[in-house]
């Protein structure tokens, strides 16, 4: 069992009236930092998109010795909005300066807004992906185009919003990203998808990730395309948050048999 969690914007304000007004969906800057420092601390192992894929869901390689012992966990961050540079790049910055470990967080992004000015205050831009990229702390995966809601869109619309995605991503970091991991897996906009949208996105991408608040039980997952997320939004505790991440870890120590299996 893997616990993936779901954030979106940070906020600085722990207060609820605060949270409210600026979304549901953004958590406290001082909670997140609270957290990574309290995984870095029980020596978790903060899993990138392909390492999951790799070692945990198609087990094509071998969990390598300096990760044998910790526990594995991914962080991931939906929409690309611009505290992901201004509020969290700092904390990853501190904290492996503190204590000598990079943690690096999965940045699902819908390019379609990465060039355009009218955002430039809201979400990041090519050149603030890039930055955090280069020093490895971002692992950058598509969100597709435009966030749209896949399950909407005819044959054409579709085919768009999950291939330009990946275009303009790998475009953004083709220098920095030789082996093109960069794009090479998908979280669904809203979390909706249908049988279509799963055959297109097998297409392109390698796999892709929901939301069912559930954690990952990847011993059992028999689609690629339906991986699970835990979402994480203001209203949430730092303490609960702690008690999903344990749980996660007590299920992985303790696997059992899937059902038919």
């Amino acid at each position: 069992m893997i616990p993936i969690l779901g954030f979106h914007g940070i906020i600085a304000s722990k207060s609820p009236v605060t949270r409210f007004e600026q979304g549901y969906m953004h958590y406290p800057q001082q909670d997140l930092e609270k957290l990574l420092e309290h995984l870095v601390h029980n020596n978790y192992w903060f899993l990138t998109s392909q390492d999951l894929y790799d070692f945990f869901l198609t087990k094509s390689k071998k969990i390598p010795k300096e990760h044998s012992n910790q526990k594995p966990i991914m962080i991931t961050f939906d929409d690309g909005y611009k505290t992901v540079y201004t509020k969290l790049l700092p904390i990853l910055s501190k904290i492996e300066e503190k204590h000598g470990k990079k943690v690096k967080v999965v940045l699902f992004i819908n390019p379609g807004t990465l060039e355009q000015k009218s955002n430039a205050a809201i979400h990041l831009g090519c050149q603030e992906l890039r930055e955090g990229f280069k020093k490895g702390f971002y692992d950058i995966q598509s969100h597709g185009l435009n966030h749209k809601d896949l399950t909407t869109l005819n044959r054409q619309e579709l085919v768009k919003e999950l291939l330009q995605a990946q275009i303009q991503l790998r475009k953004c970091t083709q220098d920095l990203d030789p082996q093109q991991q960069v794009a090479s897996h998908l979280a669904y906009p809203y979390g909706a998808y249908n049988k279509q949208v799963q055959f297109y996105a097998s297409k392109y991408y390698l796999s892709s990730y929901l939301y069912n608040n559930k954690i990952l039980d990847y011993d059992c997952l028999k689609n690629y395309y339906e991986i699970s997320r835990i979402p994480m939004n203001g209203q949430i505790l730092f303490k609960q948050m702690l008690q999903e991440v344990a749980e996660g870890f007590h299920k992985f120590k303790s696997q059992q048999k899937c059902e038919g299996k």
